[in-house]
């Protein structure tokens, strides 16, 4: 006989009734059911990792990171990318930008590949490696990290920049997905950041999903540093996961985000919306993250993120002796890992909502 599991793999928002648990233990022979398994590790690496030479030592004394000052006032850019390793369509949609030039028409622009030390041991044979060094520099960002006495890499790179994001106005931070996913906006869950998110998504060739997430588990994004995250401060934040890693595509994606930042920055800055407005970004609120807790972790089939499951109790996955389902009807997943470790994020779950959350 099944038997309800009452416990949730993470904290849930309000986003309304729920019509089914998310996980229930099977019995012993359910092991026996159809799945997806885990599938092997092979990727195509359509994308060759780009020249970076000129950011070993730009002119700003710093490895990585560029500055562009207009000499006029206006509001502090920040786009930074390459926060993993192996995720270099952001290295060439920053170095497109560097070696084509552009008009910046006030403010300040400072472009930041964060982890070159990572990058510099990519292999196509063995992609997914060069994620990091020593630890995720994306999980870094709280202040009890950056303030303690700890040291990594990671760790010792992101003091390093740390200044230049503590005095950003508008922070776009530039990712791609191992697995398959269609490329979405997240914020933080401040009204400010997700203003920004909605001005970017509401270009006709930018993705329209904006997502407000729990975070992670494993510690604070960098779009959830102090400045952006303060009640009374004024920055904002959003990161663009914009595509597959190895996607000549994903750095398309990126560079229309940049476009669409460095032309509307200043009204952004100023009124928290884009001076146009092409189309209507679609928000959504993560309500769970479905955490591995078993090694056999596997789902299904292959989703891909951003499915949507229109029925409450659909079959995601198996944990264990566990069954994983939808909670409620039209459960969107983002960005699935096919291949958790034991302890990691599997999925999450989101539903979409009319209007930005508010701080």
């Amino acid at each position: 006989m099944f038997r309800p599991d009452a416990e949730h793999d993470a904290m849930s928002c309000k986003a309304g009734q729920r019509h089914h648990p998310i996980r229930i233990r099977q019995p012993r022979l359910s092991e026996t059911l159809p799945g997806l398994g885990r599938p092997p590790l092979v990727f195509n690496v359509a994308l060759s990792p780009p020249d970076l030479s000129q950011w070993r030592s730009p002119p700003s004394g710093v490895p990585g990171v560029w500055i562009f000052d207009s000499g006029r006032s206006g509001p502090e850019i920040v786009i930074t990318s390459l926060v993993h390793g192996n995720e270099y369509a952001g290295g060439w949609a920053l170095e497109n930008l560097r070696r084509r030039g552009f008009a910046l028409s006030c403010g300040r622009l400072t472009l930041i590949l964060a982890n070159l030390d990572a990058f510099d041991r990519f292999d196509a044979a063995n992609p997914v490696m060069a994620r990091h060094i020593d630890e995720d520099l994306n999980r870094l960002w709280h202040s009890t990290r950056l303030n303690g006495r700890d040291h990594s890499s990671e760790l010792e790179r992101a003091r390093q920049i740390q200044p230049y994001i503590a005095r950003a106005d508008l922070l776009l931070d530039l990712h791609s997905t191992l697995w398959p996913s269609e490329p979405l906006f997240i914020a933080p869950p401040r009204q400010r950041s997700a203003e920004l998110a909605c001005a970017l998504a509401a270009d006709k060739d930018l993705p329209q999903t904006v997502l407000t997430d729990l975070g992670h588990h494993g510690g604070s994004r960098l779009i959830e540093h102090a400045h952006f995250m303060s009640p009374g401060g004024t920055g904002r934040s959003c990161l663009l996961e914009a595509g597959s890693h190895w996607d000549p595509a994903t750095v398309t994606v990126m560079e229309n985000a940049i476009t669409r930042l460095l032309s509307e920055a200043e009204t952004i800055h100023l009124r928290g919306q884009a001076t146009q407005e092409v189309c209507e970004p679609e928000m959504a609120v993560v309500t769970d993250n479905i955490i591995a807790r078993n090694a056999d972790f596997s789902f299904i089939r292959p989703w891909e993120g951003g499915v949507t499951i229109p029925e409450a109790g659909t079959p995601l996955a198996h944990d264990g002796h566990d069954l994983i389902y939808t909670p409620y009807d039209e459960c969107m997943l983002i960005m699935p890992n096919l291949r958790p470790r034991r302890g990691q994020l599997a999925v999450r779950l989101a539903r979409r909502t009319a209007a930005p959350l508010r701080s």
